[in-house]
């Protein structure tokens, strides 16, 4: 898993609070077996209108925003059903990080464990950076071991992470990274307690 240590990206703002699973990436696109090609289908119904041509009121069709790596968005983004797909999703498509005020528990820990960054912003923090994006696009620079967002301007805000999580994304430590932490106590434990002889 690639590590997430400081980052510059180009903000997109998704003013729209309580963005489920299913708005992130629809059932219809579960079907898929690999991790990869979701992006293509990210915010599907957003993006898209009835006939399949892009809809150019929704912002991520802005050409101004082409390439954003990172979304702000509004409370409890990622509600719904379990789906990691949606963290695929986002992935796929560029981002490396959503900032919002806060985050549903299964999104964000689906997040973590594929290298996308949910930091969590006061709220007040998050109404100053949608602030700023009525004056147009802008960027910020990602600190995750100093915990920040800042501006070019020097603006700065702080951001709150679970630590092992905030170790985990500086690591790029994925589920079996952390099971490989413990491969010589799970070797010792298999030598002393060996398995029993299968029944006849």
């Amino acid at each position: 898993m690639q590590p997430f240590d400081v980052h510059r990206g180009l903000v997109v703002p998704l003013d729209r609070p309580n963005v489920d699973t299913d708005q992130i990436i629809p059932k219809q696109f579960l079907k898929r077996i690999e991790r990869t090609g979701f992006g293509d289908f990210l915010f599907y119904h957003w993006r898209f209108r009835p006939d399949g041509t892009p809809d150019p009121a929704f912002v991520l069709n802005d050409p101004a925003y082409r390439g954003a790596t990172v979304l702000l968005a509004r409370e409890n983004f990622g509600s719904g059903s379990s789906r990691e797909h949606a963290a695929w999703a986002l992935r796929d498509y560029g981002f490396r990080a959503v900032l919002a005020p806060s985050f549903a528990d299964i999104f964000y820990n689906n997040a973590v464990k594929n290298g996308l960054l949910p930091a969590q912003l006061s709220a007040e923090a998050v109404d100053a950076l949608f602030a700023r994006a009525e004056d147009g696009p802008y960027w910020v620079t990602i600190d995750l071991a100093a915990q920040t967002v800042a501006l070019d301007d020097g603006t700065t805000y702080a951001f709150r992470i679970h630590p092992e999580h905030r170790r985990r994304l500086l690591a790029g430590e994925d589920d079996i990274g952390v099971t490989e932490r413990y491969l010589a106590a799970i070797k010792a434990y298999e030598r002393t307690h060996p398995l029993p002889p299968l029944a006849p």
